[in-house]
């Protein structure tokens, strides 16, 4: 087999073909991370799936160095709660992608002392995914498709990741002074 029959071969789908792929991969993408970002949420705020709830993770962040950890604690929790399910949805996307670049962000700092595995690559995991969703945009098989309020490109991934940097800066420098 040739390259050019290989090439020959992959071009044979047309645009609308591809673009429907994509918007397919993309809602697979943000509902089972979404839904999994969420429901890491909900055990903080709620207990449920296993969660400890709201006062035992508010615990666990002063235990982290995190003070108040009613604060943090529970910050962290809507942030995975609600990012989760905005990403899941395809809804306010680029906000979506913030938050949860964001707390992403925020877990590879707490992490990062005890190395990749085991420490900070869920962080890590978490920021990519809400990187390429920022970057790229939910996909037409979302809430934002077609809405006014829809935004997506270059830019809006811009200014989405400025968001997420920015927030988790004054979480890590709040942690550090409070």
């Amino acid at each position: 087999m040739t390259t050019s029959s290989t090439l020959d071969r992959t071009t044979d789908t047309t645009t609308s073909e591809k673009t429907l792929s994509t918007d397919i991969g993309l809602l697979i993408l943000r509902l089972v991370f979404g839904l999994l970002f969420a429901a890491h949420g909900a055990q903080k705020l709620f207990g449920w799936f296993g969660g400890e709830g709201l006062d035992a993770n508010n615990a666990g962040f002063e235990k982290m160095g995190f003070n108040p950890g009613d604060l943090f604690g529970t910050a962290a929790g809507l942030s995975e709660f609600v990012g989760g399910l905005l990403l899941a949805l395809g809804a306010f996307t680029p906000l979506a992608a913030a938050i949860v670049l964001g707390t992403g962000i925020v877990i590879v700092e707490t992490g990062f002392s005890k190395g990749l595995l085991g420490g900070y690559e869920m962080g890590l995991l978490f920021a990519v995914v809400a990187l390429v969703v920022a970057f790229t945009g939910p996909g037409r098989l979302s809430v934002d498709s077609g809405r006014p309020w829809a935004r997506s490109g270059l830019s809006w991934g811009l200014i989405s990741v400025a968001a997420a940097v920015v927030a988790a800066v004054i979480t890590l420098i709040f942690k550090g002074v409070l």
